[in-house]
């Protein structure tokens, strides 16, 4: 199956299956051990720096000590046994012994050609060191290095000549030893991390999803709605507008169902209601020949009446359309119009309910009169069914008024009856749920909206200081297109 714009329907598409290492497990603990390896690493490069350093400083102590003793001895060559053992106890070459202005050669076995590398112990500053370190790991192993410090808080300098390989071994076994004992922290570290963040991320995590997969496969079965888990963090809060969501789709999913039950249902009594309409407007026809004054007078309107009963056949039909029938505007009479619906309502034979028309003659609206009509018949209905429950009331009454101001005009359908309960304010135009009375569907709000609207034009529900209820319209007229302006001038 695929979509109006060629690309593979959603529901049609197979699901990944989640592996470890493809799951936000495995990736949770892979990340938290690169980043604990990623902070040991940051340990490790100052650290063996460090231990390049002591590792030199430590043959240079060994060297001054050897030095001690010798300095006190007659300025002779040594023996080649002290030699030896001296070069042998600090892994060197040549040891040189400095004093003021003069030198000492303390042992030395054959004198390297060259030098590659020279080092000053006494002052060396952290990127120097870290540099040095990293050229012994990368580079060494082969080389002459000369290694010169000071001997204790003396002016006397010891100078030491060896080859950097027993250093970079040494280094090496020290960056092994710091790398497997890295990996182990990390281990170690991200083991609980893993398991703590699952446990408060991927399970809930985890549980939605799961939610979401069986409340698609039934969205209609209440029991499919998330049960959310009562915390107080962002899953749990996600949760909360997760249920609340699957909720909401659960009503609209079975008002949808109503509407497409009400369509066929409205869709199989139009059919009937048409031919049943038909003979009566025929019988309606006859009576226009009828020799009687009252007759003659209530003869049309019992036709418009009856052409109008066709149309509310179609009523609800229509509202499940995508949008009613575009507007024919024209210039019509208010007052006629409002005096109508009192008439459709048949207000004048009941007598309990007064009907207060407040509309100047001579105003009129820029509206369809039909679709105006349906919007001032849907609300004087719901208040008329209001009244009609209130019995306690002395004196029930719909007033309707208008006015013009300027290129628009307020049209208030107002009454004193018990007023709109809370339910029905908080879902005021929404079908099916914005009824103001038991067993209502709250289509007339919902069709009076969708035609104002249609018109540019507003409705609203107004606040009363006394009981009862109060709607407000307001329709400006359509501005006049210069070219006709001046045709009619």
């Amino acid at each position: 199956m695929v979509d109006r714009d060629g690309t593979p329907s959603l529901a049609e598409m197979p699901v990944p299956k989640v592996g470890f290492l493809s799951g936000l497990s495995g990736r949770l603990l892979l990340v938290t051990a690169i980043f604990v390896l990623i902070a040991e690493i940051l340990i490790f490069v100052p650290s063996v720096a460090n231990m390049r350093l002591m590792w030199l400083r430590d043959r240079l102590n060994t060297a001054a000590a050897a030095s001690v003793v010798i300095e006190g001895l007659p300025d002779q060559e040594l023996p080649r046994s002290v030699q030896q053992e001296t070069l042998m106890a600090t892994g060197a070459k040549a040891i040189v012994l400095k004093k003021a202005d003069a030198s000492r050669m303390v042992a030395a076995v054959e004198m390297p050609p060259t030098v590659d590398e020279q080092y000053d112990l006494s002052d060396v500053s952290t990127p120097a060191a870290v540099y040095d370190a990293f050229d012994t790991l990368l580079f060494g192993g082969d080389r002459i290095i000369r290694v010169y410090g000071p001997v204790g808080e003396t002016t006397t300098r010891i100078e030491l000549l060896l080859e950097d390989g027993a250093l970079r071994r040494a280094m090496l076994r020290y960056a092994r030893n710091v790398f497997f004992l890295s990996l182990f922290i990390s281990l170690v570290t991200a083991a609980p991390i893993f398991f703590a963040l699952n446990r408060l991320l991927i399970r809930p995590v985890r549980g939605m999803t799961a939610n979401i997969r069986e409340f698609a496969a039934d969205p209609s079965n209440p029991a499919r709605v998330l049960r959310p888990s009562g915390g107080r963090d962002e899953i749990a809060v996600a949760g909360i507008h997760l249920a609340a969501m699957q909720q909401t789709l659960q009503r609209t999913l079975k008002e949808q169902k109503n509407l497409a039950d009400l369509g066929l249902a409205v869709s199989k009594i139009n059919h009937d209601m048409r031919n049943i309409l038909s003979s009566a407007q025929l019988m309606s026809d006859r009576l226009s020949d009828v020799d009687d004054p009252v007759v003659k007078r209530v003869a049309p309107k019992l036709l418009r009446s009856i052409d109008r009963a066709v149309g509310y056949t179609n009523e609800v039909m229509s509202y499940g359309r995508m949008r009613e029938p575009e507007p024919r505007r024209r210039f019509v009479s208010l007052r006629p119009l409002v005096q109508e619906v009192s008439e459709v309502l048949a207000l004048d034979t009941r007598g309990d309910i007064d009907f207060v028309v407040e509309v100047e003659p001579a105003l009129q609206v820029d509206a369809d009169g039909e679709q105006l009509f349906r919007v001032i018949h849907n609300l004087c209905r719901n208040a008329v069914e209001a009244l009609s429950q209130d019995i306690a009331a002395e004196r029930r009454a719909v007033i309707v008024t208008g006015i013009r101001t300027g290129s628009v005009v307020s049209i208030a359908i107002e009454d004193n009856g018990p007023g709109m309960p809370q339910k029905a304010r908080e879902n005021l135009f929404t079908a099916f749920r914005g009824s103001a009375r038991s067993g209502g569907t709250g289509l007339g709000l919902a069709i009076a909206r969708e035609l104002v609207l249609a018109h540019g034009g507003t409705i609203a529900l107004v606040e009363k200081v006394t009981p009862g209820t109060l709607f407000r319209i307001e329709l400006p007229d359509r501005p006049v297109p210069l070219d006709a302006f001046r045709h009619r001038a």
